[in-house]
């Protein structure tokens, strides 16, 4: 997208003009749906090739790898509307493979790497997933046990990855484990392509709280012997996946804050618009959450500028992440005390913004 942004706005016309088309795609393809996938706990996996279809999975990604970009700001516009969805595991699931699998195909790949899985992944054929979280270490990239050894011109991989969304069908996985002890995860780790086939690889579904449509898995790697070609970037990037993931934890923290500011402001539209509740006392602290969000969507969006433009946005990113997402919590809960009692049905939808807020 060329179009430049207007003096006051982060949109350009042309983004405004996607919004709609995805906001558009959601309605038709989403919401009608969501509350059936609710219930049943899961939604089609045809889902990813009907997003590439509309091609919502490639704006990060260029032209001669099968995307639309890269356009940062476009692909920011996908991740808010789909946020709006009515199902945060819907989007949480999108997301993981877009902004997390895929991306690092894509960003840290060989070009044969990249001709290999990225067209199929922003064509929705191939599902992917990003495994760094595991049990006893939880995110604390440093602290990851799993470990990838040498065995003659192969890799060895073992070990465990926990709270994987997408892990249970991704059909490839980009997972971080150490080869070098001696110099720890910070300098000691390295990212493996693996794809759901190879042998001694096993996943296990979660049951979740929250975000209960997506499919949320604990991961096993049992001698899993991966060719030279599956470390990710070759060569040259053994060692570099703490890097790696620390360079790209920015742009999922913004992806997260977008959608928890979207979030807040649909519970919000919710609240306002209930029958239920002491009025009295949820319009005048509805009132301070309505300027708190606007307030955090201002942050967001000067996190996600300086981001785009190339300049040093670590500082604001976190205050955004954290601020968007704990707002967010905080406004779901404020939405369901203003619908009362008559929030907690699930046609409501009120409890499941909190659920998937949390």
């Amino acid at each position: 997208m060329t179009a430049p942004a207007t003096a006051h706005s982060l949109w350009s016309p042309a983004h405004e003009t996607l919004r709609g088309q995805v906001r558009a795609w959601v309605a038709d393809h989403v919401a009608p749906h969501v509350d059936a996938w609710e219930a049943a706990g899961a939604f089609p996996r045809e889902l990813f090739a009907a997003a590439g279809e509309a091609r919502l999975l490639g704006w990060k990604v260029d032209a001669e790898h099968g995307g639309a970009g890269p356009d940062l700001l476009a692909d920011a516009v996908v991740s808010e509307e789909m946020a709006a969805c009515g199902s945060g595991g819907v989007a949480a699931a999108i997301g993981a493979h877009k902004d997390l699998g895929a991306y690092y195909l894509w960003g840290f790949g060989t070009p044969e790497q990249r001709r290999r899985w990225v067209p199929a992944c922003v064509r929705g054929e191939l599902v992917t997933a990003l495994a760094v979280t595991e049990p006893g270490a939880g995110s604390d990239v440093a602290a990851i046990r799993t470990r990838a050894v040498r065995d003659g011109g192969d890799w060895v991989l073992d070990g465990a990855k926990t709270f994987i969304t997408n892990g249970a069908w991704a059909d490839v996985l980009v997972v971080a484990a150490v080869t070098d002890p001696q110099r720890g995860a910070h300098h000691g780790a390295t990212l493996f392509v693996v794809e759901s086939a190879d042998a001694g690889f096993a996943a296990r579904r979660l049951s979740t709280l929250g975000w209960r449509t997506s499919v949320t898995a604990e991961l096993t790697f049992d001698a899993v012997r991966l060719p030279a070609d599956r470390v990710l970037g070759g060569e040259a990037a053994i060692g570099g996946a703490f890097a790696a993931i620390m360079g790209n934890f920015q742009w999922e923290r913004l992806v997260l804050a977008l959608g928890a500011v979207r979030n807040a402001a649909d519970a919000l539209a919710v609240a306002a618009a209930a029958p239920g509740g002491d009025r009295r006392l949820c319009d005048h602290r509805l009132g301070d959450l309505l300027a708190e969000t606007a307030a955090a969507r201002a942050l967001v969006e000067h996190a996600l500028r300086r981001h785009v433009a190339g300049a040093d946005a670590v500082r604001e990113t976190s205050m955004a992440k954290f601020y968007a997402c704990e707002l967010a919590v905080r406004v779901c809960g404020a939405a369901l005390a203003a619908v009362g009692a008559d929030g907690l049905r699930a046609e409501r939808r009120v409890e499941r913004l909190l659920r998937d807020a949390r």
